[in-house]
């Protein structure tokens, strides 16, 4: 089942043009198909709402 939040390819990209993984298929693109239901991350943003790795 492909990702429909990062629509299959793994990268997700904000307005700025940075890409980063994606955290629901963690950069595979696809689902393994369970009830959909993973792990959610709360994740830390700067002051422009950019994601901190």
């Amino acid at each position: 089942m492909v990702c429909k939040v990062c629509q299959g390819v793994g990268l997700l990209r904000d307005d700025e043009g940075w890409q980063y993984e994606c955290s629901v298929c963690h950069g595979f693109g696809k689902l393994d198909g369970s009830d959909g239901k993973r792990e959610t991350k709360i994740m830390s943003v700067d002051e422009n709402n950019r994601l901190l790795d």
